[in-house]
């Protein structure tokens, strides 16, 4: 079997895997999209100033989602798979058969990055079918790239906190406990237009709130500032880096003893 069959069916199999866990499989696919329905027919009509022209949060949410759906899909399910397979000794199983460590790593990382594209496109459609936010004709190429990098960046970082878990039980605590306080302050569940200078300083350190913003400069002329979008672009790949010198130095096949 040459490599892309062989990556082929463990792509598959992953595929596969994740669907029969029908938890997993709806808090990572389903609760984005309840999410912003949900807040876009809460708080859509609504406005929030950018700039001197006002834009209606319902453009601001459905970017905002779908930043959350690829992290979900690319950082979250990625870092508490692994922590879990190296527990059961899955892990342990592969590294011991024929499966070249490449083509498991890839299948892994092709699964998410292709499950939060599907995720941003049934996003992006159901808000512009019931709420007219879509992507500017002029910016679908930086939407692209964006959600490209921050799509390789969150999977990358998902290796790297996987490498630093202790074990499965504590994986669900970790992995929340850094996601959720920086969608809180990142843009992505409120405008982060009124907070205070410092908040703002400490979340633009970090990944998400790159992404996001990134991700809505591509739905409303307002946002668009070339100067600021290649800073998205610069910092969501200083993190790509990051992400990947730890996931490599300190990855572990098996569990701690």
């Amino acid at each position: 079997m040459n490599s892309l069959r062989l990556l082929g069916v463990q792509f598959a199999y992953e595929n596969l895997k994740f669907w029969r866990n029908s938890i997993a499989a709806f808090f990572t696919v389903a609760l984005p999209l309840v999410m912003m329905v949900i807040l876009c027919l809460l708080f859509g009509s609504q406005q929030t100033s950018s700039g001197n022209e006002p834009i209606y949060l319902s453009t601001f949410y459905v970017p905002a989602m779908s930043a959350m759906a690829v992290i979900g899909a690319c950082f979250t399910n990625i870092a508490m798979e692994v922590a879990i397979s190296r527990d059961r000794g899955l892990l342990k199983r592969y590294r011991g058969t024929p499966l070249p460590t490449s083509t498991l790593v890839c299948a892994k990382l092709a699964h998410a990055v292709l499950l939060g594209f599907v995720l941003v496109i049934c996003l992006v459609c159901v808000g512009a079918w019931l709420f007219d936010a879509t992507v500017s004709d002029i910016r679908i190429g930086m939407f692209a790239v964006i959600l490209v990098l921050g799509s390789a960046t969150f999977c990358a970082l998902g290796l790297a906190i996987a490498a630093v878990i202790p074990n499965a039980e504590a994986s669900p605590a970790i992995v929340q406990a850094i996601v959720l306080p920086l969608l809180f302050i990142s843009d992505v569940f409120l405008p982060m237009d009124n907070a205070p200078a410092w908040l703002q300083w400490i979340a633009s350190v970090f990944p998400v709130r790159h992404f996001a913003l990134g991700l809505q400069s591509s739905f409303h002329p307002i946002l668009m500032n070339n100067i600021q979008e290649w800073v998205h672009v610069v910092v969501l790949t200083i993190w790509f880096l990051v992400g990947l010198l730890v996931a490599t130095r300190y990855f572990r096949w098996e569990q701690k003893r």
